[in-house]
């Protein structure tokens, strides 16, 4: 009896504590992932990269203090500015068109299937 309750007790801690160190190793997979895109690897390369990048010694770019980070960052990344100046007002306007779109479907209290076409027939056009 005793041994089913420590097992239980057991199995219980690392249900708990499972998901807080999945998180820090799916955030560092996400930076690795990032870093391998912006840098254009695949292949071999992206594996290597990739693997170097797990372990935990490795600092990601996107980690490194703000200094270090313009020494870091290759000089392509430079022409990158006047795209990402760009995507806030993309963004912007995606967000005004979906509230326009989210009003104009509580006026015609529309709910579950409706909605969910009103919506993307709204935002496609």
């Amino acid at each position: 009896m005793k041994k089913l309750i420590a097992l239980a007790c057991f199995g219980f801690v690392f249900a708990v504590s499972a998901p807080a160190f999945a998180g820090a190793q799916q955030d560092k997979m996400k930076g690795c992932n990032k870093e391998a895109k912006a840098d254009n690897l695949k292949g071999p390369d992206r594996k290597a990269f990739m693997s170097k990048c797990l372990k935990k010694d490795y600092v990601l770019k996107s980690a490194a203090p703000v200094a270090d980070k313009k020494a870091a960052v290759p000089a392509k990344a430079d022409a990158k500015p006047t795209a990402s100046a760009a995507a806030p007002s993309a963004k912007a306007k995606q967000q005004d068109k979906m509230k326009s779109c989210n009003a104009d479907a509580k006026a015609k209290a529309l709910k579950g299937d409706e909605r969910k076409k009103f919506m993307s027939s709204c935002l496609k056009g």
